[in-house]
């Protein structure tokens, strides 16, 4: 469980029996420390100083100091020029042996931060943060550290395609890698659902492209999209803090958004989800797409990667295989006339063939070794990236992949060396890093973008410290995994509405007003999951669609707005127990929830129990998918309802 006490580290933590500093605890491990004796205070005092004239490392600086303040309240002075004791500085000097994203921190009297790039600097104000954040005196042990990567692409992606991610999601999670040096966003911005879940029926089959588009009006999907104005703003943010957004349009398979909007181009031979690659029509389409988003003085896709997507699709016969190369060959090269270096899916060892397929400057997402055999590939020349299916795929609620990654296999025997059964020397020159994913498959089921965090934040952690430090980390799991708690998702940011169990209650509002501001009165947004909440209420006459509290995320009704009962939104989905109240009723009310279910109890008795449900979508029930009904609990707004609401109550009740 995540909602588990966050231990503080006291400033005796960092004494080593010798009287010498030990190494912090950061995520992902230092590379190297020196320890030295006593501590550096970062008090309202402390400036972050950077060199005159100098653009990248002043937008460091004022990160850091935007950092600090969102973490402690306190607003640290960012100023160029020269630095004097008790200062955090930063400075960029060439050292071969850091590379392009490492960087040597001195703590002493004062901080000093160099770094061959901004990015390295970025990397060591993450490192310094989290040292921070875990000691309430916000100081740091004195010491030196030597830091530097493994590997260069430590990458996560998320299937925004067959779920609608908010654009606002996306912007914490960009937060959210940055503070552990995850520096690749992978976005998937198409896909589809399986059509047996949708009484094999294609028309009737869920599919998402979630861009604005001008070239093709209607293509967007209308239950959630992001204008190219949002998107080009994300990738501006992650620029910012060191992220790298690499934008998914997937072709020719998983494209039946595309044949949704146009008919006439899925393949009546291999499935509507599949472009006909015998239709010449796929290729004007397809370049089309590309142009609106790679195209331009300011395209909208700003990276320097584009991925391709070019994955499982069918090989029934010699000629779509060698028709699948040809376009796989033809995405790659229109990416590459936009001045993009081409990402794909693995999957010529599936597509064996003699069309040839570009391999220079093209970088292979190695997923499944029999849709493409690593050895192979690396043979033939590619860079690949290692996101074994089997290992690293996040398919929440399905049965299988896994629901929650095995974190302690990967942080014992996984670097992206392991591909698959294929093991391959450590920082290999053509395996350039690694990823793991969230694929969304069963769209429809259920499962909310928090559900999705409380999966990704151990991952996150996890997979951080194998893509940086490698294969053997210095801190046994059983350490890290406890260690790992006393870190938030990032300074000012907590996606799951996690809190120490050192305190069970953490609101007590004797008389809920309506229409309060909550989060003014209590600083609690929203709680996660291991919750209780509880109030006493007398209640009046609602109106179906009477809020008790919301929040950006979610809504807790008193009435829902279909049928008048309790219940909750959230992530497009009404969920609502078996209970409505009486006028004048009186009753205490507890809803209590978790990664598994939420409850509702009234006057201690258990009322009804949403649990996860098995869904069975067509004759024999053999394809099922699974309808989660969690929420995390919304605590920002209190609604406009008629009821006398009092001794209001939120509990962490994880023990």
């Amino acid at each position: 469980m995540l909602l588990l006490a966050v231990v503080a580290l006291s400033v005796s933590a960092w004494a080593a029996p010798t009287g010498k500093n030990v190494k912090p605890f950061v995520i992902p491990e230092l590379r190297e420390w020196k320890g030295s004796t006593g501590e550096f205070a970062i008090t309202e005092k402390t400036r972050i100083v950077y060199p005159k004239n100098n653009t990248t490392l002043s937008e460091v600086a004022k990160q850091l100091a935007c950092d600090y303040k969102k973490m402690t309240g306190v607003e640290l002075e960012a100023v160029e020029g020269k630095a004097a004791k008790g200062d955090i500085v930063l400075g960029i000097k060439k050292n071969k042996k850091l590379g392009n994203e490492g960087y040597t921190m001195k703590i002493a009297d004062k901080v000093e931060i160099s770094a061959t790039t901004a990015r390295g600097a970025m990397w060591a104000t993450r490192t310094l943060l989290q040292i921070a954040e875990q000691n309430k005196g916000n100081v740091l042990p004195k010491g030196n550290i030597v830091d530097y990567p493994d590997y260069e692409m430590r990458s996560f992606m998320l299937d925004c395609g067959r779920k609608f991610i908010p654009i606002s999601f996306l912007h914490e999670y960009v937060d959210f890698m940055a503070y552990y040096k995850m520096n690749t966003f992978h976005i998937h911005l198409n896909d589809n659902a399986f059509k047996q879940y949708f009484n094999h029926d294609w028309a009737k089959t869920p599919s998402g492209f979630r861009l604005e588009s001008d070239f093709f009006p209607g293509l967007t999907s209308r239950d959630g999209y992001y204008t190219k104005e949002e998107f080009i703003e994300l990738q501006k943010h992650a620029e910012r803090v060191g992220v790298e957004i690499i934008p998914e349009i997937d072709v020719p398979a998983h494209s039946l958004a595309f044949v949704h909007y146009r008919p006439e181009l899925g393949s009546k031979e291999y499935g509507l989800d599949h472009l006909d690659l015998f239709n010449p029509g796929t290729y004007t389409f397809v370049d089309s797409l590309f142009m609106e988003y790679l195209g331009g003085d300011e395209p909208v896709f700003r990276g320097p990667r584009f991925h391709v997507g070019t994955d499982e699709y069918s090989n029934r016969d010699t000629a779509v295989v060698e028709k699948f190369r040809y376009f796989t060959d033809f995405c790659i090269r229109t990416a590459e006339m936009y001045g993009k270096q081409a990402c794909v899916w693995g999957a010529l060892t599936h597509a064996k063939g003699n069309t040839p397929v570009k391999v220079d400057n093209v970088l292979m997402y190695e997923w499944y070794n029999g849709y493409a055999d690593p050895n192979e590939m690396i043979k033939l020349g590619y860079d690949v990236i290692s996101i074994p299916d089997g290992l690293t795929y996040i398919v929440p609620a399905a049965g299988y992949y896994y629901d929650y990654l095995n974190c302690k296999h990967l942080y014992d025997n996984w670097t992206p060396a392991v591909i698959g059964n294929q093991t391959f020397e450590e920082k290999h020159p053509q395996i350039k890093g690694g990823s793991f994913a969230v694929w969304n498959d069963h769209a429809g089921n259920g499962i909310s973008c928090k559900d999705i965090h409380y999966r990704v934040f151990p991952a996150m952690q996890t997979m951080a410290v194998k893509m940086w430090t490698g294969a053997k980390p210095a801190v046994p799991y059983e350490e890290f995994d406890k260690a790992r708690l006393a870190l938030s998702d990032a300074p000012g940011l907590n996606i799951a509405g996690r809190f120490s169990g050192e305190k069970r209650t953490l609101v007590e509002v004797p008389a809920l007003k309506p229409a309060t501001d909550l989060v003014k009165e209590t600083g609690i947004r929203e709680v996660g999951y291991e919750y209780s909440v509880s109030f006493d209420i007398v209640a009046a006459k609602e109106c179906p669609g009477t809020v008790l509290t919301s929040s950006r995320d979610a809504v807790f009704y008193l009435a829902d707005p279909v049928s008048g009962k309790i219940g909750f939104s959230r992530d497009g989905y009404l969920m609502t127990f078996n209970y409505s109240f009486f006028p004048g009723e009186k009753a205490h009310v507890t809803i209590s929830g978790n990664q598994q279910v939420t409850k509702l109890f009234v006057n201690g008795k258990l009322v009804e129990t949403l649990d996860k449900q098995t869904l069975y979508h067509n004759e024999g029930g053999k394809d099922k998918m699974y309808y989660v009904r969690t929420l995390v609990f919304p605590l920002e707004k209190a609604g406009n309802f008629k009821s006398k609401v009092t001794n209001f109550k939120v509990e962490n009740v994880c023990r």
